[in-house]
């Protein structure tokens, strides 16, 4: 356990941080998985519009040190192939 001041003030500094960082990455995750349900029924126009919504979270997230930005630019990546294929196929 943290003895001196500054040790106890970072710890709760680091709990904060934790719980903050926890809830950010669920809603990145819920939203992830909102694109791959509308891939996954086959709705296009829902799968664009997820996709706008995750890849604006994914840059969010990055820039705020939950997740690292080569996760981020990776997870918009394959998404974006699964839309533009999902597109393809329906075109």
């Amino acid at each position: 356990m943290a003895n001196s001041p500054q040790a106890k003030k970072r710890a709760r500094q680091a709990e904060v941080n934790r719980i903050r960082n926890s809830s950010q990455r669920s809603r990145l995750r819920t939203f992830v998985k909102k694109v791959l349900v509308a891939i996954k029924s086959g709705d296009k126009e829902q799968a664009v519009a997820a996709f706008k919504v995750a890849e604006s979270i994914l840059d969010s997230s990055a820039s705020k040190g939950v997740i690292h930005k080569n996760k981020a630019a990776r997870g918009k990546s394959r998404l974006n192939a699964k839309v533009k294929a999902l597109v393809l196929a329906t075109a």
